[in-house]
């Protein structure tokens, strides 16, 4: 019977590889279904959808705004002015040839000063990724010689955001599995482990993206190219880990074991309540974003929670499979010998026999410094960042705002929009245009391009709409400051008034984002206790655990504040990043600790709490470190997308997970748990071990002998 053992293993691994070329095209049709369209997300009940809702009445067919701008040096003359209009034609008819135009262009609007000249060109509204290609020919086809041309306002902005998305097959992926790769070759010094622990990653990230693609496409949840981008780094980093920690413990028991199958046998009964405890606390980490009102986080928490779960089911089937069927020749050269125990690493037995020595002061220090970095975090600035802030490296939609403000009313190539009662409107209308921040407010006649002042205005069900044009760019955070205050204006003129548009949706957003924060925080936080309590089977470790993290997310957020406005001068932060850094440092710092404190109270049952905890840290030091700069380097791929968001999401996650790797995993709980004792494990029979005089002795520090 022995001797067929090889059956079952190489059956899993039939199965994997006969279903990876399914997966794979199911995955590959991931990104078609992303929408990357802000007001997308909010709930129904958010003032700027209630608006984008009415505005259907007054304009049956929808659009969104191309603003082509042309800028000289000088006074524009009449050949400039001509050819302006030859291109703006050019422009209208590829956008009609493509299906894609929405209306006839506005006439050419000269600037006061003449130096510019603007038109407003209608695109049909949910392009997707045909917007890109559109807007670059058109960018290509109005090109006049003397002048500088841009295609902006919103459709050349989303075009601009929509291009940074195009790396996440590609480029995005690309370094965050060469980054593992090299990491996994300096750790096992093996050309074959590496591959092994990638192909799990690389199969998990597949069939992660089959489902969601499934998902999305039935409507189940809403995908755009952050979630997408943020959940195949997490499935790539949650993988290798896993696999790491599985790897590791195959290695401890093939020198404990012959047979290479007992080993796994012993080392999958060993690993697999970690992993699976540890991907739970992800899990239901991640899927707590459901309790957020903004649809692409919603979409966040399932396609992470499904990615999670897949990584799960490789590291414990397909690498177990491949690691059994290659026995010990997958760690060549250096094989693991059967009864020959390998030389004790120093490095992390060191740091355990300090933790021993002094623990009290190495638990104060660690602890002041986190708290020292922590008492920043509340100068983190989240107040929100423009579609403008955000797209990094060069844009001509970004460049196109910033001349468009040196000639016209910054806004005007996407006004605000406000509907009003038809009775009401002139106090309104007046109350609007008293706002500071407003350039002009005039009502909506239905006539293509700019608004035009005493035209009668066109009335919808007894309401009537005024667009309001902002004296400062749309997409400013100026902006969302003035729509504010227009708000509260009209609130007292006629709080039935609704204010809309591309202002009013992001300031939507930002207000909506910090209402998520406020309750999905504390929602992962009380999740997470009832895993590890379960996990555990105690009170006191999960709050112990729970309390070092959020201290760990405190101080990284401190740093965070300090180098983002300090040393890398961005204009600021957006409360979502604040949010999913947050759920995922906790979900994946917990993640050590449940790596850790797992073998700890394995080797507290025979050695006792104190010297359980401290073999647990000499031997688990190295694999948790690893996992720990995978994980880091995995997020820090984030940052190869030009986009200000996932730049400062690689920095929260990577820093977070290096700081809880170094400091709260290898100081701070091993050195609390020494000094708490066998009290850690309150209220399990563990806890109310009977102790010896000398053992009592032991848990004394030194210094108080």
């Amino acid at each position: 019977m022995g001797r067929w053992r090889w059956i079952l293993p190489a059956l899993v691994l039939l199965v994997w590889f006969a279903g990876a070329g399914p997966l794979g095209a199911l995955s590959g049709q991931l990104t078609g279904l992303q929408e990357n369209d802000t007001a997308a997300f909010l709930p129904d009940s958010a003032e700027s959808t209630q608006v984008a809702d009415l505005q259907q009445g007054f304009s049956p067919v929808q659009a969104i705004p191309a603003v082509l701008l042309w800028e000289g040096d000088g006074q524009l003359d009449p050949a400039v002015l001509q050819a302006v209009g030859e291109r703006t034609q050019e422009a209208a008819r590829i956008a009609e040839d493509a299906g894609y135009l929405a209306g006839q262009p506005s006439p050419p609007v000269p600037s006061q000063d003449g130096e510019a000249v603007q038109v407003l060109l209608p695109l049909v509204p949910d392009l997707g990724d045909e917007l890109g290609p559109l807007v670059d020919e058109i960018r290509a086809a109005i090109a006049v010689e003397g002048t500088d041309a841009y295609v902006t306002g919103p459709a050349g902005i989303f075009a601009d955001f929509g291009k940074a998305f195009e790396g996440i097959d590609g480029l995005l992926l690309l370094a965050a599995f060469g980054v593992v790769l090299v990491i996994l070759l300096v750790v096992y010094r093996s050309p074959i482990l590496p591959f092994l622990v990638i192909g799990t990653a690389g199969l998990a990230l597949t069939a992660g993206n089959a489902v969601a693609f499934l998902l999305a496409d039935n409507g189940v949840i809403t995908v755009n190219g952050q979630s997408q981008g943020i959940a195949s780094i997490l499935v790539v980093g949650a993988a290798t880990d896993y696999g790491l920690l599985l790897v590791a413990r195959f290695r401890e028991e093939l020198r404990h074991e012959e047979s290479k199958y007992t080993a796994m046998r012993t080392a999958l009964r060993r690993s697999w309540e970690p992993i699976v405890a540890s991907g739970a606390t992800v899990v239901l980490g991640v899927l707590c974003l459901l309790l957020s009102d903004l649809a692409g986080n919603r979409g966040l928490g399932p396609i992470s929670a499904v990615s999670v779960t897949l990584s799960i089911v490789a590291a414990l089937t397909f690498l177990p499979a491949a690691l059994t069927l290659l026995g010990r020749a997958a760690f060549w050269p250096f094989r693991p010998q059967y009864g020959v125990e390998p030389p004790q690493g120093r490095g992390w037995q060191r740091v355990a026999a300090l933790v021993g020595r002094r623990p009290r002061r190495v638990l104060a220090l660690s602890v002041l410094g986190l708290l020292a970095a922590a008492v920043f975090a509340p100068t983190y600035d989240a107040a929100g960042t423009t579609f403008s802030e955000v797209i990094q490296g060069e844009s001509n939609g970004v460049d196109g705002q910033e001349a468009l403000a040196r000639h016209f009313d910054a806004g005007s190539g996407s006004p605000t929009v406000v509907v009003t009662p038809e009775a009401t409107a002139p106090a309104v209308a007046e109350a609007a245009a008293a706002t500071e921040g407003v350039a002009t407010v005039v009502p909506f006649t239905g006539a293509q391009g700019p608004p035009q002042p005493g035209a009668a205005p066109v009335v919808v069900d007894g309401l009537v709409r005024l667009d309001v044009v902002l004296a400062v760019p749309a997409d400013s955070t100026e902006a969302v400051e003035v729509v504010q205050r227009l708000r509260s204006t009209l609130d007292a003129a006629d709080p039935a008034a609704l204010v809309g548009g591309d202002t009013a949706t992001n300031l939507d957003t930002r207000e909506t984002a910090a209402r998520d924060l406020r309750v999905i925080v504390p929602s992962v936080l009380a999740v997470v206790t009832v895993v590890l309590a379960l996990l555990l089977r105690s009170l006191l470790a999960p709050l112990l655990l729970v309390a070092t993290v959020v201290l760990s997310v405190g101080a990284t957020v401190g740093v965070a504040a300090l180098l983002f406005d300090g040393v890398f001068g961005f204009p600021g932060s957006d409360p979502t990043i604040l949010l999913i850094a947050f759920v995922f440092l906790v979900a994946l710092g917990i993640d050590y600790n449940i790596f850790l404190m797992t073998r700890a109270r394995e080797e507290s049952l025979a050695h006792g709490t104190r010297e359980g905890v401290l073999r647990a840290l000499a031997v688990t030091g190295g694999v948790i470190t690893s996992a720990g700069l995978v994980l880091a380097a995995t997020f820090g791929a984030l940052s190869v997308l030009p986009l200000l968001f996932l730049v400062q999401l690689a920095f929260l996650v990577g820093f977070g997970v290096l700081l809880d790797t170094f400091v709260v995993r290898s100081l701070v709980v091993p050195a609390a748990v020494a000094l708490i004792g066998d009290r850690t494990w309150w209220p399990s029979r563990l806890a109310r071990r009977r102790r010896e005089p000398e053992r009592e002795r032991e848990l004394e520090p030194a210094s108080s002998r």
